[in-house]
């Protein structure tokens, strides 16, 4: 690595996976890892001397730095992408007052994987190790990752009504797709219309879908909230009700090949192999196979279903050659589809809270995902509406009285007591430290009783 300049932010990953190495290999404080950290913290300082902080992403083999994509075909890098990769690490985030010894940190922690997932958030742990200026993540779906541990396949606890019956019906229709009972156009036309005109306008189901949730959203729960998390984008979008209603259905769809996947893959609890990886991947190439032999869909479906894995700079897979871009409608999914995959249920990390996973989507804006679409999803998105039950970090649980249009992460609430009263008066989450740092942030959206949830709605 050169350290007057960043021309290989490769350079950066393999310098911590080298450190990596060195760290499981020798003791603390010996020469080489020494060397190692003084090489890679002057790399890095001469290039936060000019940005306040370093972003490398690995988004499908090509690495990108802050945001703008980079060549390299130096030898080599490619089996450091591949390691990194194969510890669900494609995300390296390095802040401005960076020290040698976070540095350092990172790389013992990475060392950890090698014998499989930490047992708490990322986040978690390097905060206990001293790092405080260092991220590490992981940015793709979650279909493509490794799994060490089984979540429910479904959301547990009460539901909002509507939004159980969208459930319902669409698990029968994808049961009996993977039955091989040919998909029935009226069928989908039908549940199109439940989320479009009573899921969508209730406060109560926006909560429990755009919350984190405890459960790993397989196929049905992924397609249901994903089509409702398109709609919110269409509608910020100013799309006429026609498009809407096309971006709802093929949004629906856009996972059906999932019902071709052996659920073996789908549910397995440990590493995918190459030829497991290939059998859940093809699932695009399937579900576009599917809905291209049903008349009366929707004509772009198959379209969604094939590119909904393919970034806006044309990579991505399947394969359909350099620099081809997704359809519009293709990439409104492919935002709805990420968001929804990273704050479910994951193996190697807990579910991301919605603010975590909105920098995420900020991250990946102009690299995979389309910029605009993103803003529009960020400003659509009322995480907490009013009358929904929150449960903040500090332990408290509350109601949502007002929702802050300047930071819609963090809405007014009113401290309730056992009964539902008010107990303590109004607290504004949006309050920060004197170091800029949130007070408090909702970690939970609790199901509200019924009376409440007619109360809410009646507020819309």
């Amino acid at each position: 690595m050169t350290p007057a300049t960043l021309s290989d932010p490769v350079g950066v990953l393999k310098g911590f996976a080298s450190l990596r190495r060195l760290a499981g290999t020798y003791p603390a404080g010996h020469p080489m890892i020494t060397r190692k950290v003084q090489e890679l913290d002057e790399t890095i300082q001469r290039y936060l001397e000019r940005s306040p902080t370093l972003r490398v992403e690995v988004i499908h083999g090509k690495v990108f730095l802050d945001g703008a994509s980079f060549d390299s075909d130096e030898p080599g890098n490619a089996q450091v992408i591949h390691d990194l990769s194969e510890l669900g690490v494609d995300s390296l985030h390095i802040h401005a007052g960076v020290e040698p010894e976070e540095l350092l940190r990172v790389a013992e922690f990475l060392w950890q994987f090698k014998e499989g997932p930490v047992s708490s958030p990322i986040a978690d742990q390097l905060l206990q190790r001293g790092v405080r200026h260092v991220s590490i993540g992981s940015l793709v779906p979650l279909d493509t990752r490794w799994r060490a541990e089984q979540w429910p396949d479904a959301p547990v606890g009460p539901l909002d009504p509507a939004y159980a019956e969208s459930l319902r019906r669409t698990q029968d229709t994808f049961d009996a797709v993977a039955s091989g009972e040919p998909l029935k156009p009226v069928t989908i036309r039908d549940l199109v219309k439940l989320l479009v005109h009573e899921v969508a306008r209730s406060n109560a189901a926006l909560a429990q879908i755009l919350a984190v949730k405890q459960y790993e959203n397989l196929t049905y729960c992924h397609s249901v909230n994903v089509a409702i998390l398109s709609l919110l984008i269409a509608r910020q979008l100013a799309l006429d009700e026609a498009t809407t209603g096309a971006v709802v259905e093929v949004a629906l769809l856009h996972d059906i090949g999932k019902t071709r996947v052996p659920l073996g893959v789908l549910k397995k609890p440990g590493t995918l192999n190459k030829r497991e990886r290939k059998l859940m991947e093809a699932h695009t190439v399937l579900g576009a196979e599917i809905l291209a032999q049903v008349d009366g869909l929707h004509p772009l479906a198959p379209t969604v279903a094939l590119e909904h894995h393919r970034a806006v700079v044309g990579t991505g897979y399947p394969d359909l050659g350099d620099g081809v871009v997704p359809h519009p409608l293709s990439q409104i999914v492919s935002v709805a589809d990420v968001y929804e995959a990273i704050t479910g249920a994951r193996s190697y990390q807990a579910p991301m809270l919605p603010e975590h996973a909105c920098l995420v989507l900020a991250r990946l804006a102009g690299a995979k995902l389309n910029t605009a679409i993103v803003k529009a999803f960020v400003n659509a998105v009322t995480f907490f509406p009013l009358g929904s039950m929150v449960r903040t970090n500090h332990g408290e649980v509350g109601v949502v009285v007002r929702t802050n249009r300047a930071d819609p992460l963090h809405p007014v609430i009113t401290v309730t007591g056992a009964d539902l009263s008010p107990s303590s008066g109004e607290i504004d989450t949006s309050a920060r430290t004197a170091t800029g740092e949130y007070e408090r942030h909702i970690v939970e959206t609790l199901m509200p009783p019924a009376h409440q949830q007619e109360g809410a709605a009646g507020q819309q």
